[in-house]
Parts: C-alpha cells; structure tokens; sequence
C-alpha cells in the first residue's frame, strides 16, 4: 500500500494517523473495501465499522472480547443505532457475533470453520489462478510481479504483518487478473474470515518459508500460461496452510476465547 492509500484510510477511522501503525491501516484499507464500499464518503457507521473492525484483525480486540454498544456511543459521542450498525455490518463479514438478548462479541475462531473457508478458497481460487494463466495480460503480470517483489521483501526482513498484506495484495491482483467477477465477490466475502487465521498460520517461520515458494512457482506457471500447474499450485498453497492452523489448534497454539479464560479463572477461584 502507498501512502495516497494511507491518507484514504486515514479519513475512515476516528482516532488519529499518528497513533495507527501501517499494518493497522492496511486492515481499515481492506475493511472499507468489503464491508463500507457502498458509502461514498465518510460515514459514522462506516468510520465505526472499519476501525471496530481493523481492531479485531490486528487482535487489539480478542476472540470471544465483549462489544458494549454503550462504551462504543460513548468513544464515537453518538447514539448506540450507529454502533448497531456498524456491528451488523461486521457480523455479516464473520468478524462479530451478535447472540439474541446478549452482549455482542468478537467471533471465535473456530477450526470447523476454518476447515470449511480453506477448502471452499482452495477450490476457487484454483479456478481464478486457471483462469488468470489464461487470459493474464502483461499488464497484470507486471503488476503480480510487483508484488511479489514486496511479498518477497517482506519475507526476507522476517517482517509477519508486512507479509500478511503484500499476500493478501498479492491474491487481490491475481483475482483481478483472472477477470472472473463472480469469484472475487465471494472471495471478497470470505477474506475477512480469514484474516486472522491467516496471520496465525504464517507465524510459524517454516509456513512463511513455503508460503514464499509457492507464490514464486505460481507467478511463474502464469507466466508459462500452464493453467493445470497454476490450480494445483493454488489450492497446494491453501492446503498447506490449513494443516498448520490443525497443526496450531491441536498443539494449544490457538489462544483460548476471553470468555473461556474467564470461566476457566473463575472456577479455579471457586476450587
């Protein structure tokens, strides 16, 4: 992301630039994209939904972390029915759970689900990097090329969240590439699902070592306009990358919901 981008950001969340570092302002840029892209301009529950949002991917708010709508009208000085919205619209992206008659919270990360977003991404976006080894132009390609520059330099400066959003770029321009606009709205749905499972993935150096040789070996089986090799490749990738979330959920890697903690310390308490 440039810095004219970052100044787009800056106008859709309310506390000041300064204060946001880039990865955070890379998830407003993302957020506003999928979830706040039919308001043309600034509006409070777009502002509220992107910053609630972006707070949830860099896990500033934890899984299973309650919404009050009441401190949130108090931080944004409005009523709670902007808040609702903006939770509603954020609720629909996988990021918040809205139970009847309970407070709002963070979604849980949930490995089922989890299981079934990989497998349904894996299955598309074979299909997109098919279609991208076909129809690419060169323009795409400089533009894949690009970014896999920064994807690469990312990863040799060990730098995760950096990593994370030239990835997350990177995938944007290929599905653009693919021309194939039924694919990028569902995809476009399910991305924010998996922003954080993502991000929990490639904490683990040996994933961001093969996550990298992958996207090498797929820009060059587009370039070679090999179609096959391009959908294997891709959904090679997805794959990979859910045996290392199992891999992280079975070793207790996953931190626990703030709900379950809570009752875990309040029945140790009690014992």
């Amino acid at each position: 992301m440039n810095r004219p981008d970052f100044e787009q950001a800056d106008a859709w969340i309310a506390t000041a630039p300064s204060s946001q570092s880039e990865s955070f302002l890379n998830a407003v840029l993302v957020i506003r994209r999928i979830v706040a892209e039919h308001h043309d301009r600034p509006s409070l529950v777009s502002r509220v939904a992107c910053e609630v949002g972006a707070e949830i991917v860099e896990n500033i708010r934890q899984s299973g972390e309650d919404l009050s709508s009441v401190e949130l009208a108090e931080r944004y000085e409005t009523s709670r029915t902007p808040i609702r919205e903006a939770l509603l619209l954020l609720e629909k992206e996988g990021l918040v759970r809205i139970p009847q008659r309970r407070r709002p919270h963070v979604a849980v990360l949930d490995i089922a689900e989890a299981r079934e977003i990989y497998r349904v991404r894996a299955v598309l976006f074979g299909a997109v990097a098919s279609d991208a080894a076909r129809l690419r132009t060169d323009a795409d390609l400089e533009s894949l090329r690009e970014q896999l520059a920064r994807l690469s330099a990312a990863h040799d400066a060990h730098d995760l969240s950096a990593y994370l959003w030239a990835n997350v770029e990177f995938y944007n321009r290929l599905t653009m590439a693919a021309y194939n606009n039924t694919a990028k709205r569902i995809l476009d749905s399910l991305l924010l699902r998996t922003l954080r499972l993502r991000r929990l993935s490639l904490t683990q150096p040996t994933r961001r070592e093969r996550s990298m040789a992958h996207h090498v070996q797929l820009l060059a089986a587009i370039e070679e306009q090999d179609a096959p090799l391009a959908d294997v490749l891709i959904r090679s990738n997805h794959l990979h990358a859910l045996a290392a979330l199992e891999q992280l959920y079975a070793d207790g890697g996953v931190p626990l919901p703030m709900r379950s903690r809570r009752r875990r310390r309040q029945a140790a308490a009690a014992a």
